[in-house]
C-alpha cells in the first residue's frame, strides 16, 4: 500500500483557516449588532461609514469600531453637565 493523504480529513491548515473565518465573521456580527444597539447616538451618515468599514476592512473594521467608534457615539450623546 501506499502512503496517500485521505482526502476526507482535513489537512491542518484547512482547520486553521476555518478557525480564523468564523473569528472573523463572529466579530463583525459582534461590531454590527453593537452598532446597531448604539445606532441612536450616531448620525446616518457617522452609521453608514461605520458599517461599510465594518463589512468592507474584515479585522481592522470592527476592531475599530468596538475600541473607537463606540466611545465616540457615547461621547456625543453625554449632556453638558457644567452649570
Amino acid at each position: 500500500m501506499s502512503n496517500s493523504i485521505n482526502p476526507i480529513i482535513p489537512v491542518g491548515y484547512d482547520i486553521a483557516w476555518t478557525l480564523f473565518s468564523v473569528l472573523v465573521i463572529a466579530l463583525t456580527v459582534v461590531a454590527l449588532v453593537s452598532m446597531a444597539r448604539t445606532a441612536k447616538r450616531l448620525t446616518s451618515a457617522q452609521a453608514m461609514i461605520w458599517a461599510l468599514v465594518t463589512i468592507f476592512v474584515p479585522v481592522v473594521g470592527p476592531l475599530a469600531w468596538l475600541s473607537i467608534g463606540r466611545r465616540s457615539g457615547l461621547a456625543q450623546v453625554q449632556p453638558n453637565t457644567d452649570l
